[in-house]
This record gives C-alpha cells, sequence and structure tokens, in this order.
C-alpha cells in the first residue's frame, strides 16, 4: 500500500528508542542516535554524508534517512542548484508545449486532490506547476503497484521506471508529465535520491507483505510518504525570516509523511488484510496479544482498541513533530500544507468514532468536513515563523 503524498497531497477517497503499543504502554517517536548520544531535532551536518540507504544495515531506519534529510537541506541551504526562471531557460524551449505539459499536471492534481489543489492557486505560478509537476510523478509511480494494472508490474519494469527518472533529470524527459518534472528539477535545488528512493518503496511493495518492527516500517513509510515531503520543500521555499535549521524544516516535511502514511495504513487495514498484506509492527502485535489471523478474520476485540489506541497515539505525535514546521514555510505555500495536516488528522479521528472497526468501515473525512477546514487552515497559514531560535 503506498502513499502518494506531497507535503502533503491529500489522495482521492479512491524518536528511536522503542515502539511498544502493546499493553498500556505506548509507542514512541524515533529519536536519532549516535555514539551513544541522542541527536536532537536541530542539528546541523558535520560533514559529508551518504545518499545510500543500504550501507550499515546496523544503523536504525531514522539514522539512515537522516543522512538523506541533512543532504537534500544542504542543496537547499547552500544553493548548490540556482533557481532559473524562464528567462535564464535556452531559447530552445518549446515554451508552448512545456506550458501545456504543466497544465495537464494541474489537471491531474485538481481531480485526484481537488483541496491540495485549491491552497496551491494561492502559490507564486513558478511554485505552483512544480508542485503540480511532483504530484503527478509521484502518483504515477504509485499507480504502478496500486493502480488497474499493478498485477502486471515486475521488478524490471520499475527499473525501465527509474531509467526514466535518470534520464528526466538529466534533460532528456520520455513523455509531457516528465517533461514538467524535468523542467522543474532544472529550476530548483531537487535531488534525485527521494525519487529514487520512493521507486525503491514500490519495490517492496512487490515483494514484501510484513514488517517485522517499527523500525522496518518506519523506512518503509519514509520510501513511499517522507520522501515526498524531502522533494517538496526546495519548491514550497522556506519564510527569509525563519530562524530554525534548514534540517529543522526538512524534518518536519518527514514526520508530515511518515504521519500520513501511518494514518493510511490505520484507516485501510481491512482491505490491505483482503490482499494479504498487513502493515502493522509484528512484534508489536504479538505484545498485544494479537496475531495476523486475529486482523484477517476482522473483529473488533478489547485486546485490538487497545492496540489502535496506541498506534494512533504514534501518527499523532508525527503530526505534532511535522506542525512545528509548516510555519517555516513561504507564506504562499503554507495553506495546502496546513490544510492537508489538518483534514488528515481527522481520519484519525474518524477511525476512534468507528469505535476502531478499520476491518469493515473505511474511515473517511467528509467533503464538508474538508471545506469547513480550509478557513482554519488559512488561518494558520497566516502564522509567522518561531522568533525562538529553532527548536531543539
Amino acid at each position: 500500500m503506498a502513499g502518494t503524498l506531497v507535503w502533503v497531497v491529500l489522495p482521492s477517497d479512491s524518536c528511536c528508542g522503542c515502539s511498544s503499543s502493546g499493553g498500556n504502554q505506548g509507542p514512541q517517536l524515533f529519536r536519532i542516535r549516535r555514539k551513544g548520544k541522542s541527536w536532537g531535532r536541530r542539528r546541523e551536518p558535520g560533514g559529508s554524508v551518504s545518499a545510500s540507504l543500504v550501507a550499515t544495515p546496523w544503523r536504525s531506519s531514522e539514522e539512515r534517512v537522516y543522512d538523506v534529510v541533512i543532504k537534500q537541506a544542504a542543496l537547499v541551504r547552500d544553493q548548490k542548484k540556482s533557481w532559473k526562471s524562464e528567462t535564464d531557460m535556452p531559447a530552445s524551449v518549446n515554451w508552448g508545449l512545456l506550458n501545456e505539459a504543466y497544465e495537464r499536471c494541474g489537471e491531474v492534481c485538481e481531480e485526484y486532490a481537488k483541496t491540495f489543489y485549491l491552497g496551491t492557486l494561492l502559490m507564486t505560478p513558478e511554485r505552483r506547476r512544480a508542485v503540480w509537476a511532483i504530484y503527478v510523478w509521484c502518483r504515477r509511480t504509485d499507480e504502478l503497484v496500486d493502480g488497474p494494472n499493478a498485477s502486471h508490474i515486475t521488478p524490471t519494469a520499475l527499473d525501465r521506471w527509474e531509467k526514466r527518472l535518470n534520464d528526466l533529470f538529466e534533460g532528456r524527459p520520455f513523455d509531457m508529465y516528465d517533461a514538467a518534472l524535468s523542467d522543474t528539477v532544472s529550476k530548483f535545488p531537487v535531488d534525485i535520491q527521494p525519487f529514487k528512493d520512493m521507486i525503491e518503496g514500490m519495490r517492496l511493495d512487490l515483494k514484501k507483505s510484513r514488517y517485522m518492527n517499527f523500525d522496518e516500517l518506519y523506512l518503509y513509510c519514509y520510501y513511499v510518504a517522507g520522501t515526498v515531503g524531502l522533494m517538496s520543500v526546495p519548491v514550497m521555499g522556506i519564510a527569509a525570516d525563519s530562524k530554525v535549521s534548514t534540517e529543522s524544516v526538512y524534518n518536519s516535511a518527514l514526520a508530515l509523511g511518515i504521519a500520513n502514511q501511518l494514518t493510511n495504513i490505520l484507516r485501510d487495514v481491512g482491505e490491505d488484510a483482503r490482499r494479504g498484506r498487513v502493515y502493522l509492527p509484528q512484534d508489536e502485535l504479538a505484545q498485544a496479544g494479537l496475531s495476523n489471523m486475529d486482523i484477517f478474520q476482522g473483529k473488533v476485540t478489547d485486546k485490538w482498541r487497545s492496540f489502535m489506541k496506541g498506534q494512533i497515539k504514534r501518527a499523532r505525535m508525527f503530526f505534532d513533530e511535522a506542525e512545528k514546521g509548516v510555519a517555516e514555510l513561504n507564506p504562499a505555500s503554507r495553506w495546502p500544507v496546513w490544510a492537508s495536516l489538518i483534514i488528515y488528522r481527522q481520519i484519525l479521528d474518524a477511525i476512534e468514532a468507528n469505535d476502531y472497526d478499520n476491518f469493515n468501515k473505511r474511515a473517511y473525512v467528509g467533503k464538508a468536513s474538508k471545506f469547513l477546514s480550509l478557513p482554519a487552515a488559512y488561518a494558520r497559514s497566516l502564522a509567522a515563523p518561531a522568533k525562538g531560535g529553532g527548536w531543539l
């Protein structure tokens, strides 16, 4: 079950300690540890890092993901790639076709993520179009394993998709949608690594249907959703008067992706079970006195309610972490992010309202509730960045 989210896009309705939700002990947020010391959330990189998540497998998933975070933050902070306007581009560019490509991306975003689309209309034209292009690429990637042709997708097909990704980053787009993203990554300091990591998440969906613990699940959530936050921050932009570190903003973007994917997982427990998939930590199920068979049988028991309370608590902790960074974004980019965050949190409320029956009832936020959330999101988007110089 892959999630397509843009920091964070609403899809259509179609830190490191222990993580235990068994019994009365709730799961904890990861906190990064290195050399026996706990890292705070505000940490400047102390040297070069590896972009690969494959090396040093004894490290926790969050440590490995954080290496990617600080690399992405460095691209923005150091401005290694300059933001080019249309007047900076070569005369050979066919602006008519490129504009049409972006418009097509906007149409897809409007169709499948209406609430988020409305929020993007407040952004500058350049940022708005770039966000649309990222959304479409993520949606197309997700559709490879969750769409109508998912049963025909093979690892080789994903390898070809990654080759297309490399080509578009090198200025050789395959089709109109690729052309829009290719133009976007040429203008903004967007790195290819999060895009490659999302494809890796799709590979996991082809071969893995169980996650032994939250460390494994965290990495999966990063691949399929947290990556999109890292893709989008360079386009959304950071407020000129922000006092926090760039890494802090990226951590919030990552946390929002993790929170949304955890929410997807909790919402879709029954749907995934009917496909033979269980995206809940196996060790935490066992600690709660539950098994995969309990999930396949789909009975809401006191044990299940207790277990779900812990899982929902953890998702809300990630949402809380994400909220810290939204006010640090460029003012014109905040509204769609706040709207997405507020509305997605309400899915957790809906699970509770359904008495934790996510086997047979799909928790959702109705259209009226979504639109009622927009004024509140807009009001929050007007808040200035924190004055305290960041958070630890």
